[in-house]
């Protein structure tokens, strides 16, 4: 901005065809020196004016925000000043009077206050985690220590979520540095781990981890220490620059693409009196904040940290911080047994439904907060029927260790409803006096939960507390915005469209259609091919007839007369019972003649496997967490009093709603569902759908009316 010339350019609709998969950033980036002089602000003035811009969307962190804020602030002094040294004419000044400033947090560390996610987060997780799962099976091998170091000057979250995700021993944080003495505590922490059987230990450092005296914990420090008093073969990695690498997350390009949606739309709609605002995710909800608001916070965390009010830090960073920072201590660090008041409950877990991934961190969290919390915990081995055969065990605190990164479901699943086995099943409560139950599951698991809710008049063993998680690719379970595996799946589709874009470069013109899993729920076509830049996605909640393939097809035709010469196309699997993929791939084909060729591609079970993304990770762990802690607090009600639950709110479903986290009565949760073809009657989802269109260059009008009135920026009590 500041040397002008060609480095500004127009941008067309083919300048940013093909970038959406590519890392890092295709116009550049750069910490600019004279943009913070006043001469190098007045340069860049004078070239935006020259080409008339008055509307900047600022992609950065906090640095480049506060720059462009003042910047803002600046503005008519610097018009002034350009009139004055006769650059400009008195007209100019008049006519660009404003400059209009909106901002998107574009920073690896997420350490920008006000919002849940910034740009680029997730992907720096996902190298991090292929990183610590690569290293988990050489160390596996042989008994060994690992330090990794992660980025992070001044923030904690991604050495905080990585350790959450891998379920690390130690994590070394800038704003909650360990106590004084940690460094005895730590190493009697390994060595339990090691008496325990378990053959790696894993320490998670962040490179601006400090103690409470503000001095910096280096990983090489960390390193030394487990050398000389525990004698531990002990290997230190540095993470460095390949956290900024390689291509974004699925999570990542949906969150860029609706911020930047949201940042037109707030530039659109600003006046000279509104102030700089920032465009952020607020659980699923995009709001608006005041630029200078969040930066002021940042810096607040920063002074915190310096002046060692670290509870403050931690507060200021928001409630998903210091969320986590909790979470991952339960999980992470196990009190004696006989510290630990018991509560006499029995306490099961059941996977129920179709495998997903991130099932398994979900149960591993169940289990050490209901141990945490003095319960017994047992394990239900393949759904409710091995529930109604009687395969049911204790299971212990390190038996879920290593459980967070493993894909499919370890417990076993299946799909089957427990209606046909109630009698066996109250059996099974009985004889085991299971006083509370959490059902971890997908569509199946929803039905489950009204059929055992339903029985509870003739079998008083279902009397319990009963909650359900979601967890399957599909994300079809009434009640929640979000579920467990979904997150996987769609980076199995992300990547895999990626390769296939990748295979037409060398032919031209040519299509490929795709089809995704999903039942009736179009959620991974949807999302998917907003992820993936494909021209069209094909779902069963939108119905579509002969008219709209002709439209597509056509439209695919124009396009191949441009520079991009192939198309992408999505199917969900039931979106229709005569327009099947197959027909789909004839119909373009024939249609297609001489213009382009066809391919087809079925995804199939390839969706349901693999490791768990990072979200998938926390996502389960962190909500699974939750769904104890309401378990426990239930029992605590009912204690001594051999209360019955008869209730409808003994009986919920745990999801996210746009911002909140909250549990809702499967009753209430009835009158909301298409049993038929298994899905919410209403879906957040759907109202993302004109925005994949207008990107694949399709006339849609977008429903602007619930993008935000500006917000302020809330710190949370812990």
């Amino acid at each position: 901005m500041v040397d002008g010339g060609a480095n500004i350019a127009e941008a067309d609709w083919e300048s940013v065809s093909s970038i959406l998969q590519v890392g890092g950033t295709i116009i550049g980036s750069a910490r600019c020196q004279a943009f913070r002089t006043r001469e190098g602000r007045l340069k860049a003035a004078c070239n935006l004016l020259q080409r008339g811009i008055t509307n900047l969307c600022v992609i950065g962190g906090d640095g480049s925000l506060t720059g462009a804020n003042l910047f803002r602030k600046e503005w008519s002094g610097l018009l002034e000043e350009l009139a004055r040294n006769g650059q400009i004419d008195k007209e100019a000044v008049q006519k660009y009077a404003y400059l209009n400033v909106v901002g998107m947090v574009g920073s690896i560390d997420n350490d920008f206050c006000g919002t849940d996610m910034t740009i680029g987060t997730d992907s720096a997780l996902h190298r991090i985690i292929e990183v610590i799962d690569a290293i988990m099976t050489t160390a596996q091998s042989h008994q060994r220590t690992f330090v990794l170091e992660v980025m992070g000057r001044h923030c904690g979250y991604l050495a905080l979520v990585s350790a959450l995700a891998c379920g690390a021993d130690w994590v070394f944080l800038p704003e909650s540095p360990p106590e004084d003495g940690w460094e005895e505590q730590m190493c009697v922490k390994l060595s339990e781990n090691r008496a325990r059987k378990k053959r790696l230990n894993i320490i998670i450092v962040a490179e601006g981890a400090i103690d409470t005296q503000n001095k910096p914990i280096t990983s090489e420090k960390i390193k030394e220490l487990v050398v000389t008093q525990l004698g531990y073969d002990t290997r230190v990695t540095i993470l460095g620059h390949v956290q900024r690498g390689g291509t974004p997350s699925a999570f990542d390009r949906i969150l860029a693409s609706r911020m930047g949606v949201e940042a037109v739309i707030a530039l659109l709609e600003a006046t000279p009196d509104t102030p700089a605002c920032v465009v952020s995710l607020n659980g699923n909800h995009a709001v608006r904040l005041p630029l200078m608001e969040c930066v002021q916070m940042t810096q607040d965390v920063q002074k915190a940290m310096d002046e060692r009010r670290f509870q403050d830090a931690v507060r200021l960073r928001g409630r998903s911080f210091a969320g986590n920072l909790n979470t991952y201590k339960r999980l992470a660090i196990k009190l004696p047994d006989d510290q630990i008041p018991k509560t006499n409950c029995n306490v099961a877990v059941i996977n129920v439904g179709a495998p997903a991934a991130g099932m398994n961190a979900a149960v591993r969290s169940a289990v050490r907060v209901g141990i945490a919390d003095g319960h017994r915990m047992l394990a239900i081995y393949d759904g409710f029927d091995g529930f109604a055969k009687g395969q049911i065990k204790e299971i212990g605190w390190t038996d879920v260790g290593g459980w967070t990164g493993q894909g499919g479901s370890i417990l076993g699943t299946k799909r089957v409803l427990p209606g046909k086995y109630l009698e066996e099943i109250a059996t099974q409560m009985r004889a085991h006096s299971i006083n509370a139950l959490l059902i971890i599951g997908g569509f199946e698991a929803y039905l489950g939960l009204l059929e055992l809710s339903a029985a509870r008049e003739k079998h008083e063993e279902f009397c319990v507390p009963m909650v359900m998680v979601p967890a399957t690719v599909s994300n079809n379970v009434p009640g929640s915005d979000f579920s467990i595996g979904a997150d996987t799946a769609l980076n199995t589709i992300t990547d895999t469209c990626d390769r296939i874009k990748q295979s037409a470069s060398g032919t031209k013109r040519r299509v490929f259609i795709i089809e995704t899993m999903g039942g009736y729920c179009g959620y991974l076509a949807n999302m998917g091919g907003l992820a993936a830049g494909a021209d069209a996605a094909y779902i069963f909640e939108e119905p579509f007839d002969i008219r709209d393939l002709q439209s597509n097809v056509e439209h695919l035709t124009e396009k191949m007369k441009t520079t991009i010469q192939r198309g992408l196309v999505l199917r969900n699997e039931s979106c229709s019972e005569n327009y099947t993929t197959d027909f789909i791939y004839q119909l373009y084909s024939e249609e297609g003649k001489g213009v382009f060729d066809c391919r087809k591609n079925v995804l199939g079970h390839m969706q349901q496997g693999g490791a768990p993304s990072p979200f998938d990770r926390n996502f389960g762990t962190k909500i699974s967490a939750r769904a104890m802690e309401w378990i426990t607090a239930k029992l605590k009600e009912a204690r001594g009093r051999g209360k019955k639950f008869t209730t409808d709110d003994s009986v919920c479903v745990l999801g996210i709603s746009k911002r909140n986290v909250i549990f809702q009565p499967v009753a209430e949760l009835k009158k909301q569902t298409d049993f038929e073809h298994r899905i919410p009657k209403e879906q957040w989802w759907l109202k993302l759908r004109p925005l994949m269109k207008i990107l694949a260059k399709y006339k849609a009008s977008y429903d602007v009316s619930d993008s935000g009135q500006l917000e302020h920026v809330q710190p949370w009590s812990v």
